[in-house]
Order: C-alpha cells, then sequence, then structure tokens
C-alpha cells in the first residue's frame, strides 16, 4: 500500500469524499494557520479572508476571549452532555438570544447547523398549522437536507425533487433579474404582494403553514429586495395566519450593518427566526427561536444530542458578548459602506459588472457580458483565482453562478477594505484583458 503522505492531498481527497463536494480554485487551497482576518495554507501563502467559511468566522480567527472561553470548558472535562441534563451555558445563550431576537414570550432551541434550524422551523410550523404547504421565494437556499432542499428557489442547489412538503414559490428576493426589477421601490413591492395573493389564490388550498425568507439570499447571490417587503408580505400572511419565518443564517448578528437581524429592515417582526454560521464563530452551532406557543406545539419527546452542548454554547456565547461589547454590527455598517463605495467605483470602469448590491458587509458583484444583462459566469471564475493571485479570498455563487460574494469578519478594518478593493479592481480589470 502507497504511503498517503506521498500522494497529494486534493487526489486523497477526490478518491474518498464526494464528487459533489464542492471546492473553489483550480489548485484548491488547505488552510493550516489564522489570526486576525488572515489566513495562511500549507504552502505558506497567506491570505486577506473575505469570505469567512462562508460567512461563519464572522469575527475572525484566533480571538483570545472566545478561545479562552473554549479552553475554560475544556479544562472542565465536560465536552458534551446531551440535553437530557441541564446545562448553563446552553439556558444563558437561549436567554440572551430569545432577548435579543425581539419576539414574544421566546424560546429557542439549539441545533448544529443552519440546515438543521431550519429543518426544525419547518417542522414546526407544519404542526403548529396542522398543513404542509409552505411559501418560499424564488433563487432561495435554506439548506442540503430533504425538507430545505425541498423548498429551494434554485436549480443549482436543488439534488431532488422528492419533499416532504408542498411548496410554492414567490417573487421578491432577487430583483436585478425580476420581471418586476425596471419598477420603483414602492410599486416593486406592490406587484410582489400581488404575486403572492396569486399564488395563495391559485397553486394552495389555503391552509399554508408558513413563508420562509431569507433577508438577503445568500447563496443566490447576495441579492435582497427593497426595504419593506417581507413586512408587507407579513399584513397578507395575518390574515389567515400563516407564520413567518425569516432565515438568519447568513444575516444574522449584524452583519447587514443597520440592523442586527436582516428582517428587521423589512419593519416586522417574524414568528420564528434560524440561526446559525457566526453565531459560533467557527464552532458547530445553529438553532431556531420562535414564539412560545409556535415552540411548545409538539406533542411528542424530543431532544437534541449535541445541539446546545457545553463547548459549543460557551464558546457561542462569548463570541456574542465580543460582537455587541465592541459594536461588530456599527463596524459592519461602517466598513460596509466603504466597501461599497469602492465596489461602485470599480463598477463604473468595467462593463462587466452588472450589479452591485448587499448591505454592510454582505456585499456582491455580478459579472455580465458588457452591454447586457448576459451572466458570465467565466469572468466569477477569472476573478476567483486572479484574486486569489493577489492574496485575497472571496466567495462565489448566485443562481449562474457569475456572482461574487465578498463577507469578511466584522473586525475588518479600513487599510484590509482598502487592500481588498485594490486586489477586487485589478481582478475585475483582468476579465476585460482576457487573461
Amino acid at each position: 500500500m502507497a504511503d498517503t503522505e506521498q500522494i497529494p492531498l486534493i487526489d486523497r481527497h477526490r478518491a474518498v469524499l464526494p464528487s459533489w463536494l464542492a471546492l473553489y480554485y483550480q489548485d484548491p487551497i488547505e488552510i493550516t494557520r489564522a489570526e486576525g482576518r488572515r489566513v495562511t495554507d500549507s504552502t505558506g501563502t497567506t491570505y486577506l479572508d473575505f469570505f469567512a467559511g462562508i460567512l461563519t468566522n464572522a469575527i475572525g480567527y484566533d480571538v483570545p476571549e472566545i478561545s479562552g472561553a473554549i479552553r475554560r470548558q475544556l479544562d472542565t472535562g465536560v465536552l458534551h452532555t446531551s440535553t437530557l441534563y441541564l446545562i448553563r451555558q446552553h439556558v444563558e445563550l437561549a436567554e440572551k438570544i430569545a432577548e435579543l431576537s425581539g419576539i414574544p414570550d421566546a424560546k429557542v432551541f439549539f441545533t448544529n447547523s443552519g440546515t438543521e434550524a431550519n429543518e426544525t422551523a419547518l417542522m414546526l410550523a407544519t404542526q403548529f398549522r396542522r398543513s404542509n404547504q409552505v411559501l418560499t421565494l424564488r433563487n432561495s437556499y435554506h439548506g442540503r437536507a430533504f425538507g430545505t432542499v425541498g423548498i429551494t428557489g434554485n436549480r443549482g442547489w436543488s439534488t431532488s425533487s422528492l419533499s416532504p412538503v408542498k411548496v410554492s414559490h414567490v417573487h421578491g428576493g432577487y430583483r436585478y433579474r425580476s420581471p418586476f426589477g425596471h419598477l420603483p421601490d414602492a410599486d416593486y413591492v406592490a406587484a410582489c404582494v400581488e404575486d403572492l395573493r396569486e399564488v395563495l389564490l391559485t397553486t394552495t388550498s389555503g391552509d399554508v403553514a408558513c413563508m420562509i425568507v431569507e433577508p438577503i439570499q445568500g447563496v443566490g447571490g447576495f441579492s435582497s429586495p427593497p426595504d419593506g417587503l417581507f413586512g408587507a408580505f407579513k399584513e397578507v400572511l395575518d390574515e389567515t395566519g400563516i407564520l413567518l419565518i425569516s432565515d438568519e443564517v447568513q444575516t444574522g448578528w449584524g452583519r447587514t450593518g443597520d440592523h442586527f437581524w436582516g428582517i428587521s429592515a423589512h419593519r416586522v417582526t417574524p414568528d420564528v427566526m434560524t440561526f446559525a454560521k457566526g453565531l459560533g464563530n467557527g464552532l458547530a452551532i445553529g438553532g431556531v427561536v420562535a414564539r412560545g406557543d409556535v415552540m411548545d406545539c409538539f406533542t411528542a419527546n424530543s431532544i437534541s444530542t449535541f445541539g446546545g452542548n457545553p463547548l459549543a454554547t460557551a464558546g457561542a456565547k462569548a463570541a456574542l458578548d465580543y460582537l455587541l461589547d465592541n459594536d461588530l454590527q456599527g463596524n459592519a455598517a461602517k466598513m460596509g459602506a466603504r466597501l461599497s463605495a469602492g465596489l461602485h467605483d470599480i463598477a463604473a470602469g468595467n462593463p462587466v459588472v452588472g450589479d452591485v448590491r448587499g448591505k454592510g458587509l454582505m456585499l456582491a458583484v455580478e459579472l455580465v457580458e458588457p452591454g447586457t444583462r448576459e451572466p458570465d459566469p467565466a469572468a466569477a471564475v477569472t476573478v476567483l483565482e486572479q484574486t486569489r493571485a493577489r492574496g485575497l479570498l472571496v466567495g462565489k455563487g448566485g443562481l449562474h453562478n457569475n456572482v461574487i460574494r465578498l463577507a469578511p469578519p466584522m473586525t475588518l478594518t479600513e487599510d484590509e477594505v482598502d487592500e481588498a478593493l485594490d486586489a477586487l479592481g485589478h481582478a475585475v480589470a483582468a476579465v476585460g484583458e482576457g487573461e
């Protein structure tokens, strides 16, 4: 048998891991060390990280306050107890999230991921309403499990047409390519509300369980509607008691700058919110916060073996405390404005940029064939490779895989914004030069 250490890691990866497990870059990298907003790969090359583990390392790397909390928990010898026992950190974190949610009589259930959180939210809503009908948005993504794939509105991530729920898709989340996209904000909202009413009348039996929305569509390319759309949707939903679920897996914890939760921009409090990613700053944790009557609607027993375990909740509480104590939401707003202005400057000189959008430190650049709105996924590949060559890691996504996604840690500095803009400017220019 060959010594596996002599075989390139990419070959070992391909031999034992699924072919559908996506990797970035023609020559994928292995990240071996990190500090602040920078990561270092196995060759010793250091990069400024502007994707943060898909928005997960929200505070950055090697933060003493968070690492210290994790080490203190490790020192107790208790990495895990199930929810069959009381867990102090579990309760303390739930208390803080319930208060921050703004949801009346809120209760919290912890999971291990955003996918699991959204699966739980779907189960709660369908049980509470005694209906398997779900409304979701076109171009949406909510996870990789059976139910969440079933409600996904993006073919690139719909691995199966089978589903435990009956889904109807509504317009509104992706404005750039929407048939209503040319309308002013108020008219756009009115058109989407009318579409919602028509969907309810034509594709459902009326007794719908819930509508689930991403305030900014993550995998869909950081796209979002005008502020107020989901508040207008909620008025329609409330007419028949349909629950509103806000998927805050990517938009939560102040990342959008102006608001702590993305849905707050729409002047509405949802019945249920899901969360994950940035809460743990790299630890596996997610969850659901919901109205007490919705959360308590299950009649069968349940537990969460790993959800809310002592190690994850100790680290997550430290991360949340750090985020609040250091006003990282304010920093996201300030650095996001600087980054957005720079991206618009880049767009002005490069016709390959069709759209710059997003909020706070959740921004995107959609790349198109110059002079058209025709998506250019090859250009996105070029930008991805060119930014890496210039020491910057960014994300890629969108319905057509033609969107560059930027979501750096929320501790970002002005100098780092300018460094990233310089790399991005050269990378986008390289598209026009045919590199």
